[in-house]
């Protein structure tokens, strides 16, 4: 496992891990959803599967959250994540490992910011895993309460505590979820012609099971979705995350 640090288009510190495999049979970019790290459980799980199939893994910490890279978590966009995505993406290109066309697979944020890229660049993308995927920002709101909505709106940010760092509080900035309303996956679906592996959690409330069903309903080519049962929008039960290890190998093993 090789650790460098880069910088980003606008000059701020982003952290990235390689762990390269010695008979490399593909490449994958492993994301994390709004306010996540590299190491988190979901992060974890997706690249051991990857790893497991011989696959060179690369994860990293965008900037503006609780990882290794620069800036602040109120600054934190599906812009912000998208971009770094793409950073991330063109250093890789100038290493002995790089190859393409590569797998991508994220969670929530991260999923719409693989996905994106996967519509912008469809030939770069072997497969595509959007796990709990933000679908679209307009979806996004409409999961919210009006009354939570608001006072959000009114204060400008909200504060939560973190629940993979304990101790650590996460602000974010209203003008996240106005970033957020640029960008829907559904008007442009039909150029995810690669295979497409989504999953989601029975009870996740964030990004719920009739949120993905209308992107997957979209998807021209060879696509599966699973639901975990039990499951909320972050997946953290051990077994829950034995299963979706399982179901990414076998996925892996189609691709």
């Amino acid at each position: 496992m090789d650790k460098v640090f880069i910088k980003n288009r606008n000059g701020v510190k982003l952290a990235i891990v390689v762990e390269q495999t010695p008979n490399q049979k593909g490449l994958a970019f492993v994301m994390y959803g709004q306010g996540g790290f590299k190491e988190d459980l979901n992060v974890r799980t997706f690249t051991e599967a990857f790893l497991g199939k011989e696959y060179t893994v690369i994860t990293f910490d965008t900037t503006n959250t609780i990882g290794e890279s620069g800036g602040k978590m109120e600054d934190a966009t599906i812009t912000s994540y998208y971009q770094d995505l793409e950073d991330v993406i063109e250093w890789s290109k100038s290493q002995e490992w790089y190859q393409e066309p590569f797998v991508l697979a994220g969670h929530s944020l991260g999923g719409i910011c693989i996905a994106l890229f996967a519509q912008k660049y469809p030939e770069k993308v072997r497969a595509l895993a959007p796990i709990s995927t933000v679908v679209s920002g307009k979806l996004t709101w409409e999961t919210m309460p009006k009354e939570e909505l608001e006072e959000f709106r009114r204060k400008g940010y909200i504060v939560t505590p973190s629940i993979s760092k304990p101790g650590v509080m996460k602000k974010l900035s209203w003008a996240s979820m106005e970033d957020r309303l640029k960008y829907d996956l559904i008007p442009e679906a039909g150029k995810l012609i690669m295979p497409v592996l989504m999953i989601v959690g029975e009870k996740d409330t964030s990004t719920p099971l009739r949120h993905e069903e209308l992107l997957y309903g979209k998807l021209p080519g060879k696509k599966e979705i699973h639901v975990i049962k039990g499951a909320p929008h972050t997946f953290r039960d051990p077994e829950h995350l034995k299963e979706i290890k399982q179901v990414f190998l076998n996925w892996i093993d189609k691709i």
